[in-house]
């Protein structure tokens, strides 16, 4: 009887441990889950700020790059990075309007990357194998400067992001996704394009807040 009693205590000790384990596993999940559905909340509350973005005016979306694009298109002359100067002004605008949207969003702990990324275009008379196009420092530099140059001139325009946006200059060469290619297109990347994201680190900071 003894024997009994005790065997029916330990499977009564393992079911109540296993009980405890599920329940255990069950609200890890749930609060994964929790999390998981904040995220996409604030995610698709990010992307419907962004949206704000497509002002025919500034800005339309390249369907084909997944991205935003000014609509107007910034030409450097080759090996410069001086901004054409009737570029200038329609850059200042656009700059403001940049901020206006990024100010729209809620405050809420999130930063963002505000990238302006620099490009150069290869001589579309070489193959892309060829020395001609090879992706030098100098060139790397040089589309970096034509990044500096946009912020350079939103600066001096009195366009001040807040501390929770970071504005970074980047210059991709040759290289970089999205580049327009062929012939006729390729004298098009002598340009600069401007990527909005979240800093992941800071969207999961506030997740597992109630």
């Amino acid at each position: 009887m003894t024997a009994l009693f005790l065997t029916m205590l330990v499977l009564f000790v393992l079911s109540y441990k296993q009980f405890q384990d599920k329940q255990a596993d069950l609200g890890r999940a749930n609060e994964e889950l929790r999390v998981q559905l904040k995220e996409k909340e604030k995610l698709d509350e990010i992307k419907e700020a962004l949206k704000r973005l497509e002002n025919p005016k500034y800005f339309v979306y390249n369907e084909a790059f997944k991205r935003y694009e000014l609509n107007f298109e910034v030409l450097f002359q080759p090996g410069k990075y001086e901004l054409p100067i009737a570029s200038r002004q329609p850059l200042i605008e656009t700059g403001r309007f940049l901020l206006q949207q990024m100010n729209s969003l809620k405050d809420d702990g999130i930063q963002y990357l505000v990238v302006i990324e620099g490009r150069a275009a290869m001589n579309p008379n070489y193959p892309l194998e060829h020395p001609e196009n090879a992706d030098y420092q100098a060139i790397r530099q040089l589309s970096y400067n034509r990044a500096l140059a946009v912020i350079y001139l939103w600066s001096e325009a009195g366009i001040k992001f807040p501390s929770n946006i970071e504005v970074i200059p980047a210059g991709s060469g040759y290289r970089g996704a999205g580049r327009y290619t062929g012939y006729a297109q390729e004298q098009r990347n002598k340009r600069f394009i401007i990527q909005i994201q979240p800093k992941i680190g800071s969207l999961n900071s506030i997740s597992t807040k109630p």
